[in-house]
């Protein structure tokens, strides 16, 4: 009895769970607080970490929620080999993705670069691009921030071996 019981229950929690598949909900999200921690190992990787900000923003920016950047609080953190990209004499070597990254910074995004790993890179303040600003430690600055009631994101950048036709 409790063993066809068991297995009743877990055919209406199956069939439940069923009904909801693939069901587009509008989560009620409001303005939001975020500090995303890039640290990478490769200078490119900042191009796709960039698509995690255009992912939060995006659908914030855009209807049902319709907020205005101003309504968005979001700070990035550098202190990986990623802040290369933001020294002048790199531009070209990086300009689509220091591009994008003035783009955000127009929209209100702080981009912040860790003065301990500007010191180890032997940068200075001034070789970094003109919307960069300096703090005294990527460390400190999220504990900051998080204590601030900011949300940390830290973006995953993996390799993509399949794609998606191969795997789906």
């Amino acid at each position: 009895m409790a063993g066809r019981l068991r297995w009743g229950l877990m055919a209406l929690l199956a069939a439940a769970c069923a009904a909801g598949a693939g069901e587009r909900v509008q989560t009620p999200y409001t303005p939001q607080k975020v500090v995303f921690d890039f640290y990478f190992d490769d200078p490119r990787k900042i191009g796709p970490a960039l698509y995690w900000i255009r992912s939060l923003m995006n659908p914030l920016l855009a209807e049902p929620y319709g907020y205005a950047p101003e309504a968005l609080d979001i700070k990035v953190v550098l202190h990986g080999q990623e802040l290369v990209t933001l020294a002048r004499r790199n531009y070209a070597r990086y300009r689509d993705a220091v591009e994008r990254m003035r783009y955000y910074a127009s929209l209100g995004v702080e981009f912040r670069v860790c003065g301990l790993s500007l010191d180890d890179y032997g940068y200075r303040p001034e070789d970094l691009q003109d919307f960069v600003l300096v703090v005294p430690s990527a460390i400190t600055e999220l504990a900051h921030w998080q204590l601030q009631g900011y949300a940390l994101i830290r973006p995953r950048i993996l390799e993509k071996r399949l794609s998606i036709e191969e795997i789906r």
